[in-house]
């Protein structure tokens, strides 16, 4: 009996070393050991995928490193489900490829189906979108050719980026579709103020998103929201250049869905087109956006502090006549402070056949930058209150 007991005991105990080799053991998956070169000219797609696969399929916690250096790579899709959760380790940089004929997407590397993702390690993206830039119709083209975004993150679940930076992307930076529990902290993600729809970090269909402790310049908006998202929270984020935070645009397509629950605290936005803003599509078709509230923001010369734009209509095509049918609801402006490149500080543009409801303004004080004049507000199909320090005076 004593010879049994002993065998049980040592296969308890084998048993347990095995589970704890699976779930605390870290292996390091390095991308130079799939055959990556850090000259920045070969591609090494073939290596970052190999290290994803291996990585993907090792029965416990792993990370896969890009090394110092420069390394060429892409386009790549990492899919998973993985076995374990996974880290993507970037000390050094990669680069996309400037030629664009070899994306057959619209991403550069993405993520698919992963579940507990951490990017991180303090290197660089490098989108290479100066020459991609020129190629790009969609500010003038409804049914444009979308460029490459740099990093796209689809169906994710607990992902984490945090400490990284992208550089000068050939559309969108960060794209978040079909996604919970993203948490972006400690990036720093530019580009030229003139380069097109470069938007720093861009959330859809996703809910539970966090973004903090972050400086963003681009040409495009910094942080924008479009449709089918939940939760958002923004802080700490310092904006500019760009066109700032916004909502939407929204109501281009039909059965979008709501955008409802988003916070914008204590950030600072210095130089750019538009503060805060909420965007509608004129002629848009019927959805909601809802649950709003900017507070503690500081305006360092922005051309439109506080915006909603209902007859958003950029391309010559469409008919700013036709109204709105996005109901905006429950919006609170609070605690906005700074100056303004605009005579026209606060303009609340909404839709005559929706009109913009419990909308808020609360201590507002916004001085006009230029010289002769001060603020003013303006409101059109829009009910709501205002209270505390006023300047501009409320049109509410």
């Amino acid at each position: 009996m004593g010879s049994i007991r002993t065998l049980r005991l040592v296969c308890l105990l084998f048993f347990f070393a095995l589970a704890a080799g699976a779930n605390g053991q870290v292996r390091v998956f390095n991308v130079k050991d799939f055959g990556a070169i850090s000259d920045g000219k070969t591609d090494t797609s073939r290596a970052l995928l190999g290290a994803w696969k291996a990585a993907c399929g090792w029965n416990g916690n792993s990370r896969i490193l890009i090394p110092g250096g420069t390394f060429l790579v892409g386009p790549v899709v990492l899919r998973g489900p993985c076995k374990g959760s996974m880290v993507l380790q970037v000390t050094g940089v990669l680069k996309a490829p400037s030629d664009l004929s070899q994306f057959q997407s619209d991403g550069w590397i993405e993520f698919q189906h992963v579940k507990g993702l951490l990017i991180t390690g303090g290197g660089k993206f490098d989108g290479q979108g100066a020459s991609a830039w020129p190629h790009n119709q969609c500010p003038m083209k409804a049914n444009c050719k979308i460029l490459p975004t740099s990093i796209r993150l689809n169906f994710v679940t607990d992902g984490t980026i945090r400490g990284i930076s992208s550089v000068n992307s050939k559309f969108f930076h960060i794209h978040i579709f079909g996604s919970k529990n993203i948490n972006l902290h400690s990036l720093k993600i530019s580009a030229p103020k003139d380069s097109p729809n470069t938007d720093g970090i861009h959330i859809g269909s996703s809910s539970g998103v966090k973004i903090s402790r972050s400086v963003i310049g681009t040409g495009d908006d910094c942080i924008s929201i479009g449709a089918g998202s939940s939760n958002i929270f923004i802080s700490d984020v310092r904006c500019g250049p760009g066109h700032g935070i916004s909502v939407g645009s929204l109501g281009k397509y039909s059965n979008e869905g709501d955008v409802v629950g988003l916070t914008v605290r204590n950030c600072t936005l210095t130089g750019t087109t538009n503060g805060v803003r909420i965007k509608t599509w004129a002629g848009s078709k019927p959805s909601l956006a809802s649950n709003f509230l900017f507070q503690d923001i500081a305006m360092n010369n922005v051309y439109n502090p506080i915006i909603i734009d209902q007859k958003y209509c950029p391309l010559p095509s469409c008919n700013q006549e036709s109204p709105s049918h996005v109901k905006i609801n429950n919006v609170k402006f609070i605690n906005i402070k700074g100056t303004s490149a605009s005579k026209v500080a606060v303009n609340l543009l909404c839709s005559k056949y929706q009109p913009c409801q419990n909308v808020e303004l609360n201590n507002i004080d916004l001085e006009y930058k230029g010289h002769g004049g001060a603020t003013t507000a303006s409101c059109s199909n829009v009910k709501g209150q205002s209270s505390g320090h006023l300047v501009p005076p409320s049109c509410l």
